[in-house]
């Protein structure tokens, strides 16, 4: 509990105080007066002043803000925010009377620091402990049906076989097979251990669709091991936890992370009992996958599919990298991870997933917790990904959020005037209403994730 307590607070702590001081920075740089900074909302617990800045610390620890001179006081979010500061005012350096470029980089400071410092951590974490890299090079399964013209050799590859070199060229994880089969040569030649020829492959280093075929058509041999537990989802429910290994699903044996998946995939709303391996004991455990309808035809799973909201946790190795090749894994963590936050909103907003999986404090508390106790780089990715997703949800454009700000400069920035004082009020309570609402969304689901059933 106390870890769990320790870890939200250097997440939400450290982001919040990124995102706001980016605001910070950018305001004081382009002239603009700075009368507070506040961590969370409401009256102070801690203030002082320095020169023309009150700094807060607040009793509500949602979140933080930068009030600067010529943004309104007024209503329910100049309440929320403290009300007036007693820091005379410069009318001269109001945030109002810049120009709308000056504004638009105050604005837009607080979503870009959070995304540099996910760069910044993904970088880190390859430069020092190196990149990940699956560290397996056994074939689980081949997928047949997606194997392109050239490579149906492949399909002769069976469960357990590892892969030991390609063109001569020795492998020792999952991510060299897929380097040669998307950048190599026409002609491959997979030597497998057992086998005295090589299974020869011919795919045209031209045709990178037919290459990612190849590569999505084998599956790597992962063990059954348990990595997040999503809170509140049927494996949290069932008491699996993190590091666990799945050994039988009822009264068949567990080969692999693949081949517990199928098994979960089949069982949709039907209870599953699973023999747990857990410090060196066997325990069961009862699951009921919940049932899901699968929208992508090119998906292994069913059309109605069960999952139970838990993550593996593969076997990685790290390889050290020169500071260059880090900085290009960092910024393309940082990408996927903004990608992978954008459709999940897609999904919410065009009903292809449930509001129940809108997260509050608690579901940050305990991902943040059980990514600490999977180790230091876990938690460090776990923040860089938060740190994305509170860039990206900022961004949205409801009044309140820097999505919303931006989107009132630009209709300024058209009309060449400011919408008027009284509709930027209405449209930020309305706004603040939408936040507040979404708010305690997240925090009904999360009681209901951790009540009683």
């Amino acid at each position: 509990m106390l870890l769990t307590l320790a870890a939200v607070a250097v997440v939400l702590g450290v982001l919040i105080f990124v995102h706001e001081m980016g605001h910070f920075v950018a305001a004081k740089a382009v002239g603009i007066q700075v009368l507070r900074f506040s961590l969370g909302f409401g009256r102070p617990v801690l203030s002082w002043r320095r020169g023309e800045t009150e700094y807060w610390i607040s009793w509500l620890p949602l979140g933080g803000y930068v009030k600067m001179a010529g943004l309104e006081d007024e209503g329910v979010s100049g309440n929320l925010e403290g009300g007036k500061s007693d820091v005379p005012v410069d009318p001269a350096r109001a945030f109002d009377r810049q120009p709308v470029w000056k504004r638009m980089i105050v604005v837009l400071a607080g979503v870009t620091i959070n995304v540099v410092l996910a760069f910044i951590v993904y970088s880190g974490i390859a430069a020092v402990l190196g990149a990940p890299r699956l560290a397996v090079t056994q074939v689980d399964s081949v997928r047949t049906v997606g194997l392109p013209p050239g490579a149906a050799a492949l399909a002769t590859l069976r469960f357990g076989d590892r892969i030991t070199a390609i063109n001569g060229d020795s492998v020792r994880a999952w991510d060299d097979i897929v380097e040669h089969f998307l950048t190599g040569p026409a002609d491959l030649r997979v030597h497998v251990a057992g086998r005295e020829a090589p299974i020869e492959v011919h795919l045209p280093p031209a045709d990178s669709v037919a290459r990612a075929k190849a590569v999505q058509a084998l599956v790597p041999l992962v063990p059954a091991r348990i990595g997040f537990v999503v809170p509140g989802q049927p494996a949290a429910r069932a008491g699996l936890r993190p590091g666990d290994v799945i050994v039988r699903v009822d009264q068949d044996s567990i080969r692999s992370w693949s081949d517990m998946l199928h098994k979960i995939w089949s069982a949709a709303g039907r209870p599953l009992r699973l023999t747990v391996l857990r410090d060196g004991r066997t325990m069961e455990i009862v699951v009921t996958p919940e049932p899901q309808i699968e929208t992508d035809t090119t998906s292994p799973r069913p059309k109605t599919y069960g999952v139970i909201g838990a993550q593996q946790d593969p076997p990685i190795t790290r390889t050290r990298i020169g500071f260059g090749r880090a900085l290009a894994v960092g910024a393309d963590q940082t990408v996927t991870q903004a990608a992978a936050v954008v459709v999940s909103v897609k999904k919410l907003l065009f009903r292809q997933a449930s509001i129940k999986e809108v997260g509050g404090p608690i579901l940050i508390a305990q991902m943040s917790g059980q990514a600490a106790r999977l180790g230091l780089d876990w938690f460090l990715g776990f923040m860089a990904f938060f740190s994305v997703s509170l860039a990206v949800l900022n961004l949205l454009p409801i009044p309140v959020l820097d999505g919303g700000q931006a989107v009132f400069l630009i209709a300024e920035a058209l009309r060449r005037k400011p919408l008027s004082l009284e509709l930027r009020q209405r449209l930020t309570q309305i706004g603040l209403v939408v936040i507040l609402g979404l708010m305690l969304l997240g925090i009904a689901n999360d009681l209901l994730r951790v009540l009683p059933r």
